[in-house]
């Protein structure tokens, strides 16, 4: 993805330690929390992986199409997991194709990788499409702000008790939606 190097290098730890929580989470996780868990490990090291800087690491051309191919099998396997089960699971499954999408994109862009500004002068933001872009964005902005006001405390007899984990679960996938909007960001 394009951008700083220190905002690259952050969004690589975050999405880094994302990712090894998650794995974690899979560990003890049972069900379908154990599937989202995976879900998520997957999204936060391929996400680490496509946000390391162009800077330090010119990515070789294959690992484009590679990173469309585990998000694509990421996508079917969400939209398996969304049918079954619902829920949490279609956010991995848009999460997936926003990954897909950006993998595709970067896979087609000139000098992907490298830092150059391929797509001025066209309908495309970065080297994607404005509208696609554009709703993503949005999606996952809604999705941070839902997901942040969840975090914030209520009075004593509010609704429902979340345990530490529970929100420290809550913190990741609000970590990795903000990851996503940078990433989206500077496409």
């Amino acid at each position: 993805m394009h951008g700083t190097a220190l905002s690259g290098w952050l969004l690589v730890a975050l999405c880094a330690a994302s990712g090894a929580y998650c794995l974690l989470r899979l560990r003890t996780a049972e069900g379908p929390e154990r599937t989202a868990a995976g879900s998520e490990a997957v999204m936060g090291f391929g996400m680490a992986a496509m946000a390391v800087p162009a800077a330090a690491l010119t990515p070789p051309e294959w690992s484009w199409p590679l990173y469309a191919a585990v998000f694509g099998l990421a996508a079917a396997h969400g939209l398996l997991a969304a049918v079954r089960h619902g829920g949490h699971h279609l956010h991995h499954l848009v999460g997936s194709l926003a990954m897909l999408y950006m993998a595709v994109t970067m896979a087609a862009t000139p000098a992907a990788g490298t830092g150059g500004h391929a797509g001025h002068g066209t309908d495309a933001v970065g080297g994607g499409i404005a509208v696609l872009t554009g709703v993503l964005l949005a999606y996952f902005g809604v999705y941070v702000l839902r997901s942040g006001a969840r975090l914030v405390p209520v009075p004593a007899g509010g609704p429902g008790v979340v345990t530490a984990a529970g929100e420290l679960t809550r913190v990741c996938r609000l970590s990795m939606a903000l990851a996503m909007l940078a990433m989206l960001l500077t496409l």
